[in-house]
C-alpha cells in the first residue's frame, strides 16, 4: 500500500536557485521545496539520497564546530546564573536580606513566572529577526539585571530582579532546541540537544567552585560573598553576548558561514529527513494547530511533571549537601561529584537514544531512576553521608539525563517549522507551571534533611514514568494506524495545506 512505503517515496526535492529568498516578514523558504511527484527518477533519487555521505558527514561536522559550542557556553551562562541564587544563599544572602520563612522559596517561583509569560512571544520574535540578533540581545539584558541582584536589599527588591531575569532568560530558553530543530536531522537531535544541555551540569560543579573562590571575597569592597557570586557569574554573560553576535548563525537558508554548495547540502538533507513536513513560511493554519494538537498537551504533562523535580533539585542541591552537615564552604566543593555524574547521565542517554530512534523507553528508565534515587534519600536519611550522598547522585542522573532527551522527543514529532517554534515554546512555558511547584517543594522548615521534598519528588517523577509510557504507546498506535491506511484513505488524508506532521506520510518517533 502506498502508505507503508518510506516517507520521502511520494516526495521528490526542486532545487531554487540557492538564495533566493520567498515570503515575508523575515520569513525564507528553504533553497528545496518537497512536491508530489510523478517522475519515478526523482522519486528514486529521494530514496537513494545518502545522508550519511563524506560531503555531508564534512557539513555537518562544520556546522557543529560553529553551533554546539556556542550553544553550550550560552547555556552554561544560562543556567549557572538562574541556579546562583541557590550558591549566595548558602554564601548568607537569605541572613542579611531577613529572608522570612517561604521568601527564599518564592523568590525560586517568581523567576519562572517570568519564564511563562516570555516563552511564546520570544520564539517567535526568534524566528522573525533571527538567532544572530534576538539572543544576543536578551543575553544582555539578562546579565545585566543578574549583576543588579547584587543591589537587592529587600526580599521586595529581590523577587523584582528574579521575575525580570526569568523573564529575559525566557527569550533564550526554547530557542538551543527549536534551532537544533531546524539545522539537524531527527536522528541527530538528542545527542546535540545533549551537548549543549550537558553545560547545565557543568554550570552545577564550576557554580559551586566558582562560589568556593568568591566566598573568600567577602567583605571586599563592602559586598558581601553573596553579592560578588550575582555580579561575578553576570559579567560572562554580558561578553559571550558579544561573542553570539559575531558567530552565531541564523537558519540554514540564510547562513554565511557555509559555501552556496555547503549550504545547499544541507538544506536538501534537511529537506528529505523532514519530508511532508518542511512547510517553512509562516503559516496561521500550523500556528492554531500548536494548540489543538493532543500530542502538545501529553508533552504538557511530561514537561510539567519532571521540571519540578528538575527545578528544585538544581536549585537546591547546596542546600541539600549542606544538610549532610558540611559547612558552607566545604559544601560548594561536594557539589561538584553530583555534576559529574550528571553530565555522564546526559551524554550516554542521548547518544543511546539517537542511536536507537527511540525516546519512551530511555525517559522512564531516567525518570524510574530519579524515582529510586529520591526514595532512597528518604529511607537513608539515618545513615551515614555516603549512602545519602551516592542516593543524590542516582536521583540527580536521572533528573538531568531525563531533560534533553524529554526536550529532542517534542522537536522531532512536530512538523512545519511555524507549529514546531510555537509548540515548543509553548511546552517549555507550560513546563514551568512544574517549575513554580518545584521552587515550592523544599522548605526551610523541612531541613536538613528534607523527608517532604524528596518524597514529593519522587511522586512526581512516578506518575512521568507512567505518562511517558502510556504517550509512547499512543504514539506506537498512531504509526500502525498510518501504516494500515488504504491507498484512499491515504489520498484523502494527505489532502489540504500546511499538514506538517498530520501528514499520513510522517512517523513518530516513539
Amino acid at each position: 500500500m502506498l502508505a507503508e512505503k518510506d516517507p520521502q517515496a511520494a516526495y521528490s526535492e526542486t532545487c531554487i536557485q540557492d538564495g533566493d529568498k520567498i515570503g515575508e516578514g523575515g520569513d525564507v523558504r528553504y533553497p528545496i521545496e518537497l512536491k508530489k511527484s510523478s517522475d519515478t527518477s526523482d522519486t528514486e533519487a529521494a530514496l537513494t539520497f545518502d545522508p550519511n555521505s563524506e560531503e555531508i558527514k564534512k557539513v555537518r561536522w562544520k556546522v557543529d564546530k560553529r553551533f554546539i559550542p556556542l550553544l553550550a557556553i550560552m547555556y552554561l551562562c544560562s543556567y549557572l546564573d538562574r541556579a546562583s541564587i541557590g550558591n549566595a544563599k548558602v554564601a548568607g544572602m537569605e541572613t542579611d536580606l531577613r529572608l522570612q520563612p517561604g521568601e527564599f522559596n518564592t523568590a525560586m517561583s517568581i523567576f519562572y513566572v517570568g519564564y511563562i509569560l516570555g516563552d511564546v512571544p520570544s520564539n517567535m520574535a526568534l524566528k522573525r529577526f533571527g538567532p544572530r540578533l534576538w539572543i544576543p540581545s536578551v543575553m544582555f539584558i539578562w546579565g545585566t539585571v543578574m549583576i543588579a541582584t547584587a543591589a537587592a536589599k529587600t526580599a521586595g527588591a529581590l523577587f523584582a530582579a528574579r521575575f525580570f531575569l526569568g523573564l529575559a532568560e525566557s527569550g533564550y530558553a526554547p530557542g538551543p532546541v527549536y534551532l537544533i530543530s531546524m539545522w539537524y536531522a531527527r536522528n541527530e537531535q538528542a545527542i546535540r540537544v545533549g551537548l549543549f544541555f550537558s553545560a547545565s551540569t557543568v554550570a552545577g560543579a564550576f557554580g559551586g567552585l566558582l562560589a568556593y573562590a568568591i566566598s573568600h571575597m567577602d567583605g571586599l569592597s563592602g559586598l558581601e560573598g553573596w553579592q560578588w557570586i550575582f555580579i561575578i557569574e553576570g559579567i560572562p554573560t554580558i561578553v559571550i553576548c558579544i561573542l553570539a553576535f559575531l558567530y552565531l548563525p541564523d537558519f540554514p537558508a540564510t547562513s554565511t558561514f557555509l559555501t552556496p554548495a555547503e549550504r545547499a547540502l544541507t538544506i536538501k538533507r534537511l529537506a528529505v529527513d523532514a519530508g511532508p513536513s518542511d512547510e517553512s513560511r509562516f503559516s496561521w493554519v500550523q500556528f492554531q494547530a500548536a494548540f489543538t494538537d493532543w500530542k502538545v498537551y501529553m508533552y504538557f504533562l511530561v514537561t510539567i511533571l519532571f521540571h519540578a523535580p528538575f527545578a528544585s533539585l538544581g536549585l537546591f542541591i547546596p542546600s541539600i549537601v549542606q544538610g549532610f552537615g558540611y559547612d558552607h564552604v566545604t559544601t560548594q566543593i561536594m557539589t561538584v561529584p553530583i555534576y559529574v555524574v550528571a553530565f555522564l547521565s546526559v551524554i550516554i542517554f542521548t547518544y543511546s537514544s539517537d542511536r536507537k530512534k527511540e525516546r519512551g523507553y530511555h525517559l522512564a528508565l531516567l525518570s524510574f531512576m530519579a524515582t529510586i534515587g529520591y526514595g532512597l534519600l528518604v529511607l537513608t536519611r539515618n545513615s551515614p553521608v555516603g549512602g545519602r550522598y551516592a542516593s543524590l547522585m542516582i536521583c540527580t542522573a536521572g533528573v538531568y539525563g531525563y531533560v534533553p532527551v524529554m526536550l529532542s522527543w517534542s522537536g522531532v514529532n512536530i512538523g512545519g517549522h511555524t507549529k514546531r517554534a510555537v509548540a515548543i515554546a509553548l511546552i517549555v512555558s507550560i513546563g514551568q507551571i512544574g517549575s513554580v511547584i518545584g521552587g515550592q517543594i523544599y522548605r526551610n522548615d523541612d531541613a536538613p534533611l528534607y523527608v517532604r521534598g524528596h518524597s514529593i519528588s519522587a511522586l512526581f517523577m512516578a506518575l512521568a514514568t507512567v505518562s511517558i509510557l502510556a504517550f509512547k504507546f499512543l504514539l506506537i498506535r498512531e504509526n500502525r494506524r498510518r501504516d494500515r491506511l488504504t491507498p484512499e484513505e491515504y489520498e484523502r488524508e494527505s489532502s489540504g495545506t500546511d499538514l506538517a506532521d498530520k501528514h499520513p506520510s510522517f512517523r513518530f518517533y516513539t
